[in-house]
């Protein structure tokens, strides 16, 4: 039933083609949220360690953001309709071994490989995206995704708060892994019918060398983060994180000797040169450190320190996302009129939202579920105000030739971001609730919080200063 794409691609086809990738973004989306508010009954029934915990997200996150670039690559070498089909397989075999762990670790390794066969599936999305609607309709198109982004979070809170409480079948938290194997083998059917093979670019080569290394280099610099307590930050952890170091600089040099040998280096570090773009990247780095930490904290928080069941919990983070997707669509109309100002506003409004999240939680002993959704609907439409247009913002210095590498830097930051932040801010989340109280520890946690943002509207006002003169 596939056909190579042309020119006359049906109309009502390419509808339905964007309706299957979407729904894989969203799946992906709503797995990245869902797993959130279930952390709490798989360290219990695991017996999972602190460490444990974090690499669930973390180590998911690194696969997923050391390996997206060469997702695209493979896309463009293999055409993205068999790579999509690949990385649907692979994300719905991965989340049923998931569903099936019996131990700690080997949850680790299930969300490991979950987060590699995503790196397959979602950069295939926007390719699709891009070649199907070239027309006028290109502006539907991408606005179906970004409204299908936004909802993916509220749905995946939600989700993960109904799917434990009801514990179909006994299954407890194994099912918000599960649910993706009907999911997925739907996606994949319909793909399978619908989806055109895009032709392949001539010419695009894999750096795999490049990216075994960055992918090995990052987790020996995060995993120890993670670990490090646990191994009373004994020699090995600091010799593994040297190590890291050291592999991270060496794959500096490898892209350079590649792009010199006029290869296709994983990373377009001639980017770099640009310092608009640089600064940027430093920013999205700060912002991004504070992203899926906060919700990670804030949902051990309530279920372990307040003791909210696990529907209460997801329900608390459902207007937050709303809000994110109401702030995500003002945004775009707002930098029309104030520019980056608008990425510094958001900052401001998120640490106002933080700043009442923990003057609630001092003032009031047992908050009610609701009463915690009001400062974080503040937060969520901070959120939503810098994160839809700082790709935008980031991207303006980048040459159209350099687009997507550029977007695949820019990926690869956040979600590098993200990791980094699970890791650093959960061990020092976990070690002070620890010596003290979990008052105490969420506080340390928000503070950092507010700290990384901060640090970020200093780097943008930098940014904007450079693009001023």
């Amino acid at each position: 039933m596939h056909q190579t794409i042309g020119l006359h691609l049906a109309t009502p086809r390419r509808w339905r083609v964007l309706a299957t990738v979407v729904a894989a973004q969203f799946m992906f989306g709503v797995d990245a949220f869902i797993v959130n508010v279930a952390i709490p009954t798989i360290a219990d029934e695991l017996h999972a360690s602190a460490a444990q915990v974090e690499s669930v997200i973390s180590f998911y996150l690194i696969a997923y953001a050391t390996l997206m670039i060469t997702g695209g690559r493979l896309g463009d070498i293999y055409g993205t309709r068999t790579v999509f089909l690949a990385g649907v397989f692979g994300f719905t075999l991965t989340s049923l071994w998931c569903g099936l762990a019996q131990s700690g670790s080997e949850l680790i390794l299930g969300r490991l490989a979950q987060g590699a066969t995503a790196a397959l599936m979602v950069p295939q999305v926007l390719a699709t995206i891009h070649v199907l609607f070239a027309d006028e309709s290109r502006g539907r198109a991408f606005a179906v995704y970004g409204v299908i982004l936004g909802l993916a979070g509220a749905a995946g809170f939600l989700l993960g708060g109904v799917l434990v409480t009801l514990d179909l079948a006994g299954l407890g938290w194994r099912t918000v892994f599960f649910v993706n194997v009907p999911v997925g083998a739907g996606i994949f059917a319909a793909a399978w019918w619908l989806m055109p093979q895009v032709p392949r670019r001539a010419g695009t080569r894999l750096d795999i060398p490049g990216a075994i290394m960055l992918f090995v280099g990052l987790l020996c610099l995060i995993g120890p983060l993670l670990f490090g307590q646990d191994m009373r930050w004994s020699s090995p952890v600091w010799i593994t994180m040297l190590f890291g170091t050291a592999l991270i600089a060496v794959f500096v040099l490898f892209q350079r000797r590649v792009a010199a040998r006029g290869g296709m280096p994983l990373i377009d570090l001639a980017l770099m040169a640009d310092p608009a773009f640089t600064r940027g990247l430093y920013a999205v780095f700060a912002f991004f450190f504070a992203n899926l930490s906060f919700y990670l904290v804030m949902t051990l928080f309530m279920q372990n320190a307040l003791h909210l069941p696990p529907l209460h919990a997801g329900l608390v983070f459902v207007p937050l996302a709303l809000a994110f997707v109401v702030a995500a669509r003002h945004s775009g109309i707002r930098a029309k009129h104030r520019g980056t100002l608008v990425l510094i506003e958001g900052c401001i409004i998120e640490i106002v939202g933080l700043g009442a999240t923990v003057g609630i939680l001092i003032c009031v002993r047992q908050p009610s579920a609701w009463l915690l959704t009001l400062p974080l609907i503040v937060v969520g439409y901070g959120q939503g105000l810098v994160m839809a247009p700082l790709s935008s913002a980031v991207l303006s210095t980048v040459r159209p030739a350099s687009a997507g590498s550029g977007s695949g830097l820019y990926g690869t930051t956040n979600q590098v971001a993200n990791a980094t932040g699970v890791a650093a801010i959960g061990a020092v989340y976990m070690a002070v609730q620890s010596g003290h109280s979990a008052l105490t520890a969420f506080v340390t946690a928000v503070t950092m919080f507010a700290l990384s943002i901060i640090i970020c509207v200093a780097i943008l006002l930098w940014r904007r200063a450079l693009l001023a003169a």
